[in-house]
């Protein structure tokens, strides 16, 4: 007697397959899920337990945080509003700056990012005072993303980067020297002790509270699930 072929699915691969596609399709929903719960927590003030964000401690109330002549990148019409608190000098803003970048072009013309400084190092005003004299020259955000990309140069390097970045490095070294800046940046960190900022990063998230190094795909969800709510 003729054997007959088995099906696929009832052959031993093909019973794998469709495990391995129940696994696939479960983490997808799960993840739908997290994200949503993430968003509701955030809006609640519900604590962080099963550590829903990285280092986060997460408020339920919503804080006015934009300030006044503070650099942003993004849309003029936001649906998504970040404001983020952040040390040039500190290894976790390090962390995140490349995860912000991303979503700023991955949804700028949903989203509107706003930095603020808050110093917390011996080194941070230096830097801080160097992004926003490269600012003057429209160079705010390529020297943001330089002094991370070179986390701990000193003072005197900084008219290097400046230089690579293709500022006027007359003008950024005489702004340097000028601290015209210093009032400003004590006016963000003094705005952010107010706001309850005790570490960077701090973000405030469509005003909404949010501490520490966030992973990219939470924060990422994070924003998309706001930007549909809109």
């Amino acid at each position: 007697m003729l054997k007959t072929n088995k099906s696929w699915h009832k052959k031993w691969w093909g019973i794998l397959l469709i495990i391995f596609a129940i696994f696939i399709l479960a983490l997808i929903v799960a993840s739908g899920f997290y994200v949503f719960d993430v968003v509701q927590k955030i809006k609640s003030g519900e604590p962080a337990n099963r550590n829903i964000l990285s280092r986060s401690v997460i408020g339920g109330k919503q804080y006015s945080a934009e300030g006044n002549g503070n650099y942003w990148i993004g849309s003029a019409k936001p649906k998504v509003t970040i404001v983020e608190f952040a040390d040039f000098a500190c290894s976790y803003c390090k962390n995140s700056f490349s995860k912000i970048r991303e979503i700023s072009v991955k949804h700028k013309d949903d989203v509107k990012i706003i930095f603020r400084d808050y110093p917390m190092h011996e080194e941070s005003l230096a830097l801080a005072m160097a992004a926003r004299c490269a600012g003057e020259q429209g160079l705010f955000w390529l020297m943001h993303d330089k002094l991370f990309q070179n986390q701990g140069a000193a003072k005197d390097q900084l008219i290097e980067l400046a230089k690579q970045i293709g500022a006027d490095t007359v003008k950024f070294s005489q702004c340097l020297d000028s601290d015209k800046y210093a009032a400003q940046i004590q006016k963000d960190y003094d705005a952010g002790e107010e706001l309850g900022v005790t570490g960077t990063p701090t973000w405030f998230i469509n005003g909404y509270r949010v501490k520490g190094d966030i992973p990219y795909e939470v924060f990422a969800g994070v924003v998309e699930e706001l930007i549909r709510e809109y």
